[in-house]
Formats: structure tokens, C-alpha cells, sequence
């Protein structure tokens, strides 16, 4: 196995230089279409208040109504967030040339001057964090048979993006805040900023953590090793916030209901997974179909990402498309956020994670993240050929 390291050593460049450079680099990029400023205001009312419907820690979401009369999502990003600038032209380069009914649609943007906009197709009901775990008003009935073309959508586009996309991709923060809904509950995976792109060729890549805190795979988390099973990881857990309705951190619930997937283990071993089905649906729901949702969200969450199944495996068993039997005896202990956090606290607390936000929604105040950074500065890219 060859391991390439690739370091980078930059100049601090003038802004007016930086402008240069990215106009340059997006106007290399296929299929983004160029606004200039001047359109997006006027789209946006001027960015006015009352068309905000987001905000995150790299800079605001407006509602807006294009040239063309069609709906976007404008997200402006702050002018002081570097970070924000680098995830910015990685969300351009890897969603300007892909399309799938579960990802959102990037329109185009806007460098003029110093300014950096994206504009999005526009989703009517927002995201999972707002509607269904964050207690936001909400007009849609979270039925089973909604929860469950969600979790199947999410499925779809996440394996369209690991197995049919070339370079494959690994989304890096899939959360409940970056799943949107359209106006027929369809869900769109947004926020490519952390994405990766994987050649067929490489088994893993050891990077910078990024992600947000909860959903971070263990073996990712602690040794920055990314594989597509980050990814299925986090789908894991967030399919159990779905079935459940709760997020997988809640600081309110007594201590031993705090940790979503150490609940779901704990239950699953007593026989009583059923328990952890949301009672907002009054049992109006299949049984036997819920808990097999929940115990495929244990298979993506286990411990050892080699146990974990493939996204287009996941998507078979969801549907109901391949006879797989979740025999409880495949099913090993996930990688717990409790034990997880006794190692970063114990053994590894330099090696800091980084949480992704600033998509069309407003963040939950319930979901934990973290804001700090990691500091790594090489990316390792091993080759399964060598």
C-alpha cells in the first residue's frame, strides 16, 4: 500500500488578487451559470429581512424570485469566513456537473467583487432539523409513509453519490439540517462544502475532521480516516432520528435516554426496540417495518465501518427490493457517542472537529456541534492498486 502525501504551502494573497483567482477558477467550471450581484438583489428584495430563512456560521439564506420567475435560495457567505471561501468553491466544483432528485440543484453564483453567492433551487419546507427534530411550525404530517419516503430518498441520493458518480463522492456531513424538503416532501441532500471526491482506485483518504459532532463515524472522528462508511455512518443515525423523531443528542432527557444510538443499542439488546419509535404517530404505523428501519440504522452505525453495508445495500433493504433478513445475530455494538467522547476528552483532544452550516435552514438549537478546527495540514491518499 503506497501512501502520497501532498502538502501545501500558501502566499497570502491581496484581495483583489484572491478575486481574480476564484473568478477564474468558477469561470473554469461547466454548468454554473455566472449573477451578477445586481440580479440577486433585486431577486432578494434587496437581502431583506423578512426573505431571510437561514443563517449559519458562514453567512445568511435569502428567498429569492429570479429573472426568469423561478424560486431560489440565495446564500450569501461572509466575507470574513476563509473557511467559508474554501467550501464555497469545493460545493461549486462537486454539485455543478451532478443532478439527482435527491440533491438540491445548484443554480449558479456570484463573484463580483468581493462577493460569494450561491443560488439554489428553493425548498418549500425547509429541513428535518426545523420540521421534524426542531419543533419548528410545520404544516407536514410526519406519517410513517412520509418518514419513510424520506429515509428512502435520502438513501437513493446518497448512494447515487457513492457508487454512480465518478469520482464518487463522500458528502462528509450528512445531518438532519442538511436534508431539505421540497414542497412534496420529497428530501434533497444540500451542503456540499466538506465533500470529498474518491477515484476508484483509493481505499481511504486520512484528512482533516470535519463533520458535525453525533453523527461522526468513530474511526473517522479519532484517526481522520474517511471512507465512504463516514458517510453511512451518519445516514445510520440520522435515519434513527427519523423513526424516532428525536435528535441523536437531547441534554434534557434523563442520562441514560441522552444519546440516541446508545438508546437504540440498549433497547435492541432488551428486545424492546419498538420503544424507540416516536409516539407522535399514536401507533398508527407497521411495526415490524419500523423496527427494521431502526435496526438497519444499527447495521450502518457499527462499530467496524467494514460491517457496515454499502449505500445501494442500504436502499434494497429499505425498500424491501432485496430479501435480507436484519438477523439480530449480524448486528454488533455501534460506535457509541458516550465512549466516543470519553476518548476525544482522554486521549485526543488537539485533534478538533469542525461543523459544517450556513445551508438553507435555520441550525436547531437542539443539534450539538462544535466550531472549531482541525489543524491538519496534508491529505494521505492511499491507492488500492499499489
Amino acid at each position: 500500500m503506497t501512501c502520497f502525501s501532498v502538502c501545501f504551502k500558501r502566499k497570502v494573497a491581496s484581495p483583489t488578487q484572491r478575486t481574480i483567482d476564484i473568478e477564474e477558477e468558477v469561470s473554469g467550471i461547466q454548468n454554473v451559470k455566472l449573477y451578477t450581484y445586481k440580479e440577486l438583489q433585486i431577486a432578494t428584495e434587496d437581502f431583506s429581512s423578512a426573505n431571510k430563512i437561514g443563517e449559519g456560521g458562514f453567512g445568511s439564506v435569502y428567498k429569492g424570485k429570479l429573472k426568469d420567475g423561478s424560486m431560489a435560495a440565495i446564500k450569501v457567505l461572509s466575507g470574513e469566513s476563509r473557511q467559508g471561501l474554501r467550501e464555497f468553491l469545493t460545493e461549486i466544483t462537486v454539485i455543478s456537473d451532478v443532478e439527482h432528485e435527491n440533491l438540491v440543484k445548484l443554480y449558479g453564483c456570484c463573484v463580483e467583487r468581493s462577493q460569494r453567492i450561491l443560488v439554489y433551487g428553493y425548498l418549500e419546507n425547509n429541513s428535518l432539523a426545523h420540521t421534524l427534530l426542531g419543533g419548528g411550525r410545520s404544516s407536514i404530517q410526519f406519517s410513517w409513509k412520509t418518514r419513510c419516503k424520506i429515509c428512502i430518498g435520502v438513501a437513493r441520493g446518497l448512494a447515487f453519490l457513492h457508487e454512480e458518480v465518478q469520482p464518487h463522492i463522500v458528502h462528509r456531513d450528512i445531518k438532519a439540517s442538511n436534508v431539505l424538503l421540497d414542497k412534496d416532501v420529497t428530501p434533497k441532500i444540500s451542503d456540499f462544502g466538506l465533500a470529498k471526491l474518491f477515484p476508484s482506485n483509493v481505499t481511504h483518504i486520512s484528512t482533516r475532521v470535519a463533520g458535525t459532532f453525533g453523527y461522526l463515524a468513530p474511526e473517522y472522528a479519532i484517526r481522520g480516516q474517511l471512507t465512504r462508511k463516514a458517510d453511512i455512518y451518519s445516514f445510520g443515525v440520522l435515519l434513527l432520528e427519523i423513526v424516532s423523531g428525536r435528535c441523536n443528542t437531547d441534554k434534557q432527557l434523563p442520562v441514560e435516554e441522552q444519546y440516541l444510538l446508545e438508546r437504540a443499542w440498549e433497547l435492541h439488546e432488551r428486545g424492546e426496540l419498538v420503544g424507540l419509535v416516536d409516539t407522535f404517530m399514536k401507533g398508527d404505523f407497521d411495526v415490524n417495518e419500523a423496527c427494521r428501519f431502526l435496526k438497519i440504522g444499527l447495521l450502518c452505525t457499527q462499530e467496524m465501518p467494514k460491517l457496515r453495508p454499502s449505500m445501494s445495500t442500504v436502499v434494497k433493504m429499505l425498500t424491501g427490493e432485496m430479501d435480507v433478513d436484519v438477523d439480530d445475530q449480524k448486528l454488533s455494538k455501534p460506535g457509541l457517542m458516550s465512549e466516543l467522547m470519553g476518548l476525544k476528552n482522554n486521549k485526543n483532544k488537539s485533534n478538533t472537529i469542525s461543523a459544517s452550516s450556513g445551508n438553507q435552514t435555520n441550525s436547531s438549537s437542539s443539534e450539538n456541534t462544535s466550531t472549531s478546527y482541525a489543524t491538519m495540514t496534508f491529505t494521505s491518499i492511499y491507492d488500492r492498486s499499489s
